[in-house]
């Protein structure tokens, strides 16, 4: 007579074995390599910070690197910055994000893009109520609408001759606002949340043409920006936001240049990115099956973990504001 213990483990251990299998025959789009080096990158706000150290890294793996930004001396420094380091010339182009015209004469000017990555952001952390409907607009103008204008005006060239040229990549640095709200980032998280949307549904555009979309969600990074965030930042939000440490631009631009090569969608850059990713999964694509995986046996460990997260977050809402209206 059978052992109806070795059944049952024989049981448990053939369930995670044919999810795995299941998923490696359905996860789409597969896996692709994307080459960088003697590729053209293209990166907006990539006079400082994280754009920066992107344009650095890609420059030292043999690219040839476009950097785009508004300022034309902060692009000349970004530039001989650049040439120190990696002994390599990169191109500068100085244009608004916001103007769909000067974005489209400066990917012309560049040439065919393999790598696009719409990097430029900008925040201005406020309560909705206290924020004027001028830093609401300009943060999705910046943040959203110039990543439609540059995607726009470099998808045509990017498309041709593609399976000549190999894959492409158009990589979007959202944040981990752009995964979840959080108090005084009501304009920034909407701008960012919808970078996904946008993400979404270009991938499926895009797929047949061999380009890949990836969508790179970075905490607090310790850039020139945040310096000026921190400034106006409203006592609450550092309260909240301190649950996920802060990184150095480097270390972020090496995280995602990683992603961009492995052609993964969601690209986290720290472990509690990596949760966030897991917990916002949703109808995203999944190019790793092994991944996809992860995603079906926790998500309903990370949800209860979110719930104590969020228990934590309106905990210290309810104290600062017991604290602060008496």
């Amino acid at each position: 007579m059978a052992d109806p213990n070795l059944a049952y483990l024989a049981l448990l251990l053939l369930l995670p074995l044919s999810i795995l299998f299941f998923l490696y025959l359905i996860v789409r789009p597969r896996p692709v390599r994307i080459p960088i080096k003697n590729r053209h990158v293209f990166i907006t706000g990539g006079s400082s910070g994280i754009g920066l150290a992107l344009a650095q890294q890609a420059a030292s793996e043999g690219a040839r690197v476009s950097i785009l930004a508004r300022s034309l001396d902060k692009l000349e420094d970004a530039k001989q910055a650049i040439r120190l380091a990696t002994g390599v010339d990169v191109a500068v182009f100085a244009a608004d994000v916001r103007d769909y015209d000067a974005v489209t004469k400066a990917v012309e000017e560049a040439g065919p893009i393999d790598v696009l990555i719409v990097n430029q952001g900008v925040f201005v952390p406020q309560e909705l109520e206290r924020q004027g409907l001028d830093e609401v607009k300009f943060m999705v103008d910046v943040n959203l609408i110039g990543a439609f204008n540059m995607i726009k005006a470099a998808l045509p060239a990017m498309k041709l001759n593609r399976s000549d040229r190999g894959p492409a990549s158009i990589a979007l640095m959202s944040s981990q606002a752009g995964q979840v709200g959080i108090y005084g980032y009501t304009a920034y998280s909407a701008s960012k949340f919808g970078l996904r949307g946008l993400a979404e549904a270009l991938q499926q555009e895009v797929i047949a043409d061999d380009i890949h979309v990836s969508l790179i969600f970075p905490p607090d990074t310790d850039t020139p920006g945040l310096v000026e965030e921190n400034k106006r930042r409203p006592q609450l939000t550092a309260i909240i936001a301190a649950s996920s440490g802060a990184m150095k631009a480097d270390e972020v631009a090496m995280k995602a240049l990683s992603g961009i090569k492995s052609s993964s969608f969601i690209v986290p850059c720290n472990f509690d990115g990596l949760l966030l990713s897991i917990a916002t999964a949703g109808l995203s694509p999944q190019r790793s099956f092994l991944m996809a995986f992860v995603e079906v046996v926790a998500t309903g460990i990370i949800r209860f973990v979110a719930l104590c997260y969020q228990w934590n977050w309106c905990r210290s809402i309810e104290k600062w504001t017991l604290k602060n209206r008496t």
